[in-house]
């Protein structure tokens, strides 16, 4: 996976990268990736670090903008200000040159990446009162952290400004920096938080997971850290190696149909004391996807009664009978129209949607986990069970197939979006997956199962 493609970026992205642990070489990584490109800072870029450009152009104040109009389709351009020898670091262009570089960069579809603070080649860091330098124009925000600073004394051998970092994670001088210290400092307002625009996307890049096990202590950071940001990314950028891109990842109930080949409401059956639709909500829960969304329709009342009392949201659907293409879509709007005020200061886009069939309550916590995983892995369009060479339910969609879901018509369900995009397949060993429930005799096979979690 490439990093601009976790990040999720544009042609016409503005991107700011603050924090320690690799900053400048994941600016280059992304630029050279998404190249022509622009490259700039708003604070100092050492000097020595020009040469990952494939021109570097010095704008005076007072100067008009030089031609920065790319050479090559696969250039990099560095725009800074005036060389200071004294300290054999480049300047910042002026706040009204950045925005003009901004602007240039927008209308001729050129991705601009900024460097907006320093670490001095410390993994971890935390800001002082003069920074980051975002600029207030930025849509995209990556928070850098080094993994080589994790077990390491809080000393300035490892950490940029020390004192100010052990003040946020409530540290001393000397101890030892774990996992809480590192997420109390990514999510404090003086931390990670500071400086970073409003309306910015917020990415934090866990840098230098160079063993299975750095990797394996980022992802559990990245829980916690996916209430706050709206991304966290885990990589070792010197290898060129991105291992995971983390989102949230919403969980959507389709219990809205009348099930008349059934003749009564299949999402009320009990599945090992639980109604269906209450036993996968549940599920859903446990596997940490959030948010969870039940669609109810047909027999609404008895349904929302079933799950009310869980920590999920309700959505009715009152158009049910023009078939399941309009709960699909009333969870898809759902997604989408959260704000920040519900998201509860988790802020930002869900990454994906997993879509649960109200017949299946045999699906397990592991198998959604599993989807997650292999999603994180490579944001892939869809991500599907694949059992005994069948493709089974549930499917993840990614939030970039979120526009076709919303054009389809009746009955037609999430396969018809299949014929649009890649399908990454997972393959699985249970074959309860394609049991469903349309009859008497499936339920009896279902309850015969003996479905373990």
């Amino acid at each position: 996976m490439k990093l601009s493609h976790a990040l999720r970026l544009t042609r016409t992205a503005s991107v700011a990268f603050v924090g320690g642990g690799g900053k400048t070489s994941a600016v280059f990584l992304a630029a050279r990736e998404l190249a022509p490109a622009l490259v700039t800072t708003s604070t100092h870029l050492a000097a020595r670090q020009a040469h990952q450009a494939d021109r570097h152009l010095i704008w005076h104040p007072d100067e008009p903008m030089p031609d920065v109009e790319p050479t090559s389709a696969n250039h990099v351009t560095l725009v800074t200000g005036p060389h200071r020898e004294d300290i054999a670091r480049l300047t910042a262009p002026t706040p009204t040159q950045l925005e003009a570089l901004y602007h240039w960069a927008k209308t001729h579809h050129v991705p601009l990446f900024i460097e907006a603070d320093g670490s001095r080649q410390r993994p971890l860091k935390a800001p002082a009162e003069h920074e980051p330098a975002i600029p207030p124009f930025v849509e995209n925000v990556v928070v850098t952290a080094g993994l080589r600073g994790l077990d390491r004394p809080l000393d300035e051998n490892f950490i940029h400004r020390p004192h100010l970092f052990g003040a946020l994670s409530g540290l001393q001088i000397g101890e030892i920096v774990n996992e809480t210290a590192i997420v109390q400092v990514l999510t404090h307002p003086q931390g990670g938080l500071r400086n970073i625009p409003y309306q910015a996307r917020r990415v934090v890049l866990f840098n230098q997971a160079d063993t299975a096990e750095s990797q394996a202590r980022a992802g559990k950071m990245a829980t916690t850290l996916l209430k706050t940001f709206q991304a966290v990314i885990i990589a070792s950028i010197q290898r060129g190696q991105i291992y995971t891109a983390h989102e949230r990842v919403a969980g959507i109930v389709l219990a809205a149909g009348a099930a008349t080949r059934y003749g009564k409401p299949k999402q009320l059956l009990d599945f090992r004391g639980e109604p269906f639709v209450r036993r996968i909500a549940n599920t859903a829960l446990k596997a940490g996807l959030w948010p969870v969304i039940v669609i109810s329709g047909a027999y609404a009342e008895s349904v929302e009664a079933a799950v009310r009392d869980l920590p999920i949201t309700i959505v009715r659907n009152e158009n049910w009978r023009a078939g399941q293409a309009t709960s699909l879509q009333a969870g898809i709007q759902q997604v989408e129209a959260l704000n920040d005020e519900q998201l509860e200061g988790r802020t930002g886009q869900i990454g994906a949607a997993i879509f649960l069939l109200a017949d299946q309550p045999q699906i397990t916590v592991h198998v959604l986990e599993a989807l997650k995983s292999k999603h994180d892995a490579g944001l892939y369009p869809i991500v599907a069970p694949l059992v005994a060479d069948r493709r089974a339910n549930p499917v993840l969609f990614d939030r970039v197939t979120f526009a076709e879901l919303l054009k389809l018509q009746g009955d037609t369900g999430g396969r018809a979006v299949m014929r649009h995009f890649p399908v990454e397949y997972l393959p699985w060993h249970d074959e309860s997956l394609l049991l469903d429930v349309d009859n008497e005799n499936d339920y009896r096979k279902l309850l015969a199962w003996g479905v373990e979690e």
